[in-house]
């Protein structure tokens, strides 16, 4: 079984584009998105319609959930007084230009995607797609999390693999819940971005996860993870920025990758 995650396109339509082009050549069994489709470029309601004309399962991010129900905050952590002044300005315009119909998709979209993947042994595997985490669709799990904390979080959704975005950068973390003699994996999969990267490569990004009938809780190489880099016009997304309302900063972003 092999399944295609993306996530954080945030409303950047010629990376979107190529993204799926790329999944269409690699022919996976499944497609789901981890939301925020919209913010910080000029596209939110083409690339809310591609998704929904394909038909792929997607779930709220937090720009989503702001956007969808009108309000001016994006549930995003901005730090400085800039980021804050660029970022009111970005919701701003982004309500202004989202129709209706897709602010009605937006709106209605579910805070979570469980499926649960038959395995031979007796216990099933957990599959928990989110945004940002299981308790909080603004929380940012990041790679340097303390493996306990995030032991816990995983263990308390009951998410043997769970699979989030938000951080805009890619990881794979595998945690041993269990003990040496009796072992149970769990997966902790950030997916990237595919339309605002900010770990320094302005490519997009998307993971793919693998799986077989093979695949065991007691085995940590059993769910295989790949992280699939794709080009797209950077340049294309970072001019249609600078020839918007939208503060510069965003287009110097995608061509940067921070």
């Amino acid at each position: 079984m092999k399944i295609a995650l993306f996530s954080d396109i945030h409303a950047n339509l010629p990376a979107l584009e190529a993204c799926l082009a790329d999944m269409d050549l690699r022919k996976p069994d499944q497609i789901f998105c981890l939301g925020d489709l919209v913010g910080y470029n000029i596209w939110p309601n083409e690339v809310i319609q591609m998704i929904r004309d394909r038909g792929i399962p997607t779930i709220a991010g937090n720009y989503d959930y702001g956007i969808g129900r009108s309000s001016d905050d994006c549930g995003c952590a901005y730090k400085t007084e800039e980021e804050k002044a660029n970022g009111a300005q970005s919701i701003a315009f982004t309500n202004q230009i989202v129709g209706p119909a897709e602010r009605q998709y937006l709106r209605q979209m579910p805070k979570h995607i469980r499926l649960e993947l038959e395995m031979q042994e007796p216990e099933n595997m957990q599959l928990l797609l989110v945004h940002g985490s299981p308790r909080k669709i603004n929380e940012y799990l990041f790679e340097d999390r303390d493996e306990k904390s995030l032991q816990r979080i995983l263990e308390g959704a009951h998410a043997d693999i769970l699979c989030f975005g938000h951080t805009h950068k890619p990881y794979h973390r595998v945690l041993n819940s269990g003990t040496e003699d009796a072992p149970h994996y769990r997966h902790a999969i950030n997916i990237g971005s595919v339309g605002k990267p900010k770990d320094g490569d302005p490519r997009g990004t998307y993971a793919m996860l693998e799986w077989d009938e093979h695949s065991s809780l007691k085995d940590p190489g059993s769910v295989r993870v790949q992280f699939i880099r794709f080009e797209y016009d950077v340049e294309k997304a970072a001019i249609a920025v600078e020839n918007s309302p939208l503060p510069n900063a965003y287009a110097t972003a995608l061509r940067v990758a921070k």
